[in-house]
C-alpha cells in the first residue's frame, strides 16, 4: 500500500522525522483519537450521503419532474461537502485501486473528464450506465465531477422531463460506482487488523511505521499537504491577480455552485481532524500557544468561507467578496506555516520542501 499518494503532480511535501518530543504512547492515542474520532464517523457520513444520493437518482430516473430533480441536486450538493471534509485524508485505503481519483479527478486542466462525459451522453454508451463497468473505465467519467455535469451541466435541465433517460441512468451508475467506493474505504477503515492498526501501531515489524514519529508524520501531513492542495492548487487555480485574470471555469464545483462549500468543508474537516485527534497535546507546554494560534486561524478561515456566497462567478464580480476569497487563502499560508515549521519543530519533527515552491 501507497503510503503517500497526494494527487501527484501538485503536491509532493515530505515531513521528515527528527528526535520525537512526545512518548509513543501519547502519540498512540492521537492517532487512536484521529481514527475513531474523525476518519470513520466522517466516513460513515460519506456512505450514508452517497446512499442517499443514490435513492435520489432512481427515484428521479423513475418519476422525472422538477421537484425530484431539486432534491437530487441537493443530495449532490451534500454528498460533495461531506466528501470536502473527509478528502484531506489521502493516505491509506484511499489510495488503493485509485480511489481517490475514481471520486474526484480533479483538476482536469485538460478537460478529459469532460471530454469523456460529453462523448458517453452523446454516444449513449450503455456500458456507462452499469456500475461495475463503470469502475473499470477511465477515472475521470466515473466520479463527482463528471456527476456534477450529469445533474448541472448543458442539458441536464432536460432530467425533469422524459426525454434524458439516458442521462439519468448514467448519473445512476455513476452515483452507484461513489457508493460502493465509499463503502469500501469506510469497511477497511474499520478493520481492526487493517491499516488503521498498522497506523496505530509503529514499530520495527511494522511495514508502514517504524517509530511514532513516522505515525504522527503522516498526520501532520494532513494539514500540510491539505492546505497546500486548497490554496495552491484550488483556489490559486481560478483566482487571478485581478478580475481580468480570474477564471471562475476553472473552480471545483462551479457549474453546482458548490465552490466555497468544498473549501469550507476542507477546513471543517481539517479543524474537526485537529480538535478529535487532540493533535496539540503532543507540544510541549512551552509551545501550547501554536495549538492556539491554529484554532485562531482555522476560525479565520471558516470565517471567510461563510461570506463567499456562491456562485463563484458572482463572488469574483463582486469586491468585497472576491476580496474575502483572497483573505482565505492568506489565511491557509499562515496555518501552512503553523503546521509546517511552528508544529513540526515543536515536535521535533523537520518540513522538507514543496514541488509547488519551484525550489
Amino acid at each position: 500500500m501507497a503510503r503517500h499518494t497526494l494527487a501527484s503532480a501538485f503536491v509532493a511535501c515530505l515531513i521528515l522525522p527528527a528526535t520525537a518530543a512526545y512518548a509513543n504512547e501519547a502519540s498512540d492515542k492521537v492517532i487512536a483519537n484521529s481514527i475513531d474520532g474523525f476518519i470513520r464517523p466522517t466516513y460513515a457520513r460519506l456512505v450514508q450521503d452517497a446512499a442517499a444520493l443514490g435513492k435520489n437518482l432512481d427515484t428521479l430516473c423513475a418519476a422525472p419532474s422538477a421537484a425530484n430533480l431539486k432534491a437530487t441536486r441537493e443530495a449532490f450538493s451534500k454528498t460533495t461537502a461531506t466528501w470536502s471534509e473527509i478528502e484531506i485524508i489521502r493516505f491509506g485505503p484511499i489510495t488503493e485501486q485509485h480511489r481517490l481519483e475514481r471520486i474526484l479527478f480533479w483538476p482536469d486542466r485538460k478537460g478529459t473528464g469532460l471530454k469523456q462525459v460529453q462523448a458517453a451522453l452523446a454516444d449513449k454508451d450503455e456500458t456507462a450506465t452499469d456500475a461495475a463497468k463503470l469502475a473499470q473505465k477511465s477515472v475521470a467519467m466515473q466520479g463527482l465531477g463528471a456527476l456534477e455535469f450529469v445533474l448541472f451541466g448543458t442539458g441536464a435541465d432536460d432530467l425533469a422531463g422524459t426525454s434524458a433517460a439516458y442521462r439519468c441512468a448514467y448519473g445512476k451508475a455513476i452515483s452507484g460506482n461513489i457508493a460502493t467506493i465509499a463503502a469500501e474505504v469506510d469497511t477497511a477503515w474499520r478493520d481492526d487488523k487493517g491499516f488503521a492498526a498498522q497506523w496505530q501501531k509503529p514499530g520495527a515489524a511494522n511495514p508502514l511505521y517504524r517509530n511514532a514519529s513516522e505515525a504522527v508524520t503522516e498526520l501532520l501531513e494532513v494539514y500540510v499537504n491539505g492546505l497546500e492542495l486548497v490554496r495552491d492548487v484550488r483556489v490559486n487555480g481560478f483566482l487571478g491577480k485581478d478580475v481580468a485574470t480570474d477564471k471562475p471555469k476553472q473552480a471545483l464545483y462551479w457549474r453546482s455552485q458548490g465552490t466555497a462549500a468544498a473549501f469550507g468543508g476542507n477546513i471543517s474537516g481539517m479543524k474537526a481532524l485537529f480538535d478529535a485527534s487532540e493533535f496539540g497535546t503532543l507540544l510541549p507546554a512551552d509551545s501550547e500557544w501554536i495549538a492556539q494560534s491554529i484554532d485562531f486561524e482555522f476560525a479565520n478561515a471558516q470565517n471567510a468561507v461563510t461570506k463567499i456566497t456562491r456562485p463563484i462567478d458572482a463572488v469574483l464580480a463582486d469586491p468585497e467578496k472576491r476580496a474575502k476569497l483572497a483573505y482565505f487563502g492568506v489565511v491557509t499560508s499562515s496555518l501552512s506555516e503553523l503546521f509546517g515549521t511552528r508544529l513540526a519543530g515543536g515536535l521535533g519533527l523537520t518540513a522538507g520542501f514543496s514541488s509547488l515552491d519551484g525550489d
